[in-house]
């Protein structure tokens, strides 16, 4: 009995003590995370001091008062919130147009709607005509940001029409609304081998900033040049900016969902702290998994080949040991919804196993920056795919990325799809030029099938219906022409 009770005892203690030691090395996994992330803190403090205006986006000029007022910024603490903030109160700034909305509005339902379109609408979105029956995305072409950013355009050339007037970028990507704005004598911003050429931008001049937005750099000089600018950023973008603003005043590391080299994204970044920009869940992976030291799926490697990986598109200073501690989700609104979505949930499951699920609030923070229209035309698509279709056609600059959203979702149903910027692309004869979503130019001849076709259409939130209606009517020609050669 007394041997049975020794042993009790002796298995009870080891018992205590192994929990004892599980208890402890809990406390010093805890401790460790907590003296990571107080470092870090401090690091971060020290970097934010010594830190001064310029990341991704600065515009060297050739012109020496230009490249003076960027080299000022570069020497002194810059608050771009601040900036912005000061300059939408300056007399010589303008976001909301200039009183002619209704006369511009009735020009561009001139110029860029469409009775077929129009048919179609009327119709429950289909319509045959002929030998072709057309169905309509349910939510597809211009939205109310682009519409609003191309009316203001068009407002700035009636309030200034002798002054000379700029662009920084495309209004959109779309050729055929850039191509009006051109003839309008809307002039883009020369680019040299040392980025936009400013210089050629005189005082007095009138500046207008796109749909996606200009950097905070880009309009510091504009300022500095005593030029009328005119914003049309879209709202939805000003989103963004204001969501990596709270990002930067709680020290998050921001995750931009987007393409380094795009206007938006390079915009968005100028208002950021410290940033790192992924274009997909596979490079998000690769981040999560140096956060969790290769334990994701071993796809990330040294600090080296991270800061190689990712050398275009990170903040100036960044350290990924020191920087990936706090992070916060912002996206490039054109982008995929589903894949921000994922994107976020895969950064928050990696700072729960990093730094344990009560400590969350204090590693990751997260607001909903997808744009409404943007959700509604990838939703659209998503429900076109799965009706009996012969092939889906897609309308929209071949530089816009929220088109080549449309496409990808098309081609990851396996439905045969065409992405074409404008009707030009189709013929002569039966044969088409289209591009695929990674970038590829393809040709295809005989591409429509013989006889009764459906199809499905959709285009890019910059495309006017007008362009979705010349391109049908290169589908109806041939079909007609087919019938012709038949009878």
């Amino acid at each position: 009995m007394a041997q049975a009770c020794a042993v009790l005892s002796s298995v009870s203690s080891c018992r205590n003590d192994t929990l004892q030691s599980d208890q402890v090395m809990m406390l010093q996994v805890r401790h460790s995370a907590l003296v990571h992330h107080q470092n870090h803190i401090n690091l971060r403090r020290q970097k934010e001091k010594k830190k001064i205006t310029v990341g991704i986006g600065v515009v060297r000029c050739h012109g020496g008062a230009a490249t003076a007022a960027v080299e000022a910024s570069e020497s002194e603490e810059f608050d771009p919130k601040s900036f912005r903030k000061n300059l939408t109160r300056s007399k010589n700034y303008n976001r909301k147009g200039f009183g002619y909305k209704n006369e511009m509005l009735a020009l561009m339902d001139k110029e860029y709607t469409s009775d077929l379109v129009k048919t179609l609408k009327e119709n429950n979105n289909e319509f045959t005509w002929g030998d072709v029956t057309v169905k309509l995305a349910q939510s597809y072409g211009f939205c109310w940001g682009v519409e609003r950013a191309v009316q203001i355009a068009y407002e700035a050339r009636k309030q200034f029409p002798v002054e000379k007037i700029w662009i920084t970028n495309e209004i959109i990507h779309n050729p055929t609304v850039n191509e009006r704005l051109e003839e309008m004598d809307v002039h883009s911003i020369p680019v040299g081998n040392e980025g936009k050429r400013f210089d050629v931008v005189n005082k007095g001049d009138v500046v207008i900033l796109p749909a996606f937005g200009a950097s905070v750099h880009e309009m510091q000089l504009l300022s500095e040049k005593s030029v009328q600018i005119v914003d049309t950023t879209c709202p939805w973008v000003s989103k963004v900016w204001n969501t990596v603003e709270k990002h930067k005043q709680g020290e998050y590391t921001s995750i931009i969902h987007g393409k380094y080299s795009h206007e938006e994204t390079i915009a968005t970044a100028s208002f950021a702290g410290t940033y790192i920009i992924v274009k997909n869940i596979t490079e998000a992976r690769y981040v999560c998994d140096y956060i969790l030291n290769g334990e994701l799926d071993g796809s990330s490697g040294t600090k080296e080949e991270f800061l190689k990986k990712f050398k275009n598109a990170v903040s100036k200073g960044f350290d990924p040991d020191v920087d990936l501690v706090k992070l916060g989700i912002a996206n490039q609104t054109t982008m995929l919804k589903g894949e921000t979505e994922e994107i976020g949930k895969l950064a928050e499951k990696t700072m729960m196993r990093r730094f344990g699920v009560e400590n969350i609030n204090k590693h990751f923070i997260s607001f909903n920056t997808i744009c409404d229209a943007t959700q509604e035309r990838q939703d659209a698509m998503d429900d076109l795919v799965k009706e009996k279709l012969d092939f889906i056609l897609v309308v929209g600059g071949w530089n816009s990325s929220n088109t080549s959203h449309l496409q990808e979702i098309a081609e990851l149903n396996g439905i045969p799809s065409y992405w074409i910027d404008n009707e030009q692309r189709i013929g002569p004869g039966n044969k088409i030029s289209f591009k695929l979503n990674h970038g590829e130019l393809v040709e295809k001849d005989q591409w429509l099938p013989a006889g009764p076709i459906t199809i499905g259409v959709t285009s890019g939130a910059s495309t006017p219906d007008k362009v979705i209606e010349d391109a049908l009517k290169r589908i109806f020609e041939i079909k007609r022409e087919e019938a012709l050669q038949a009878a």
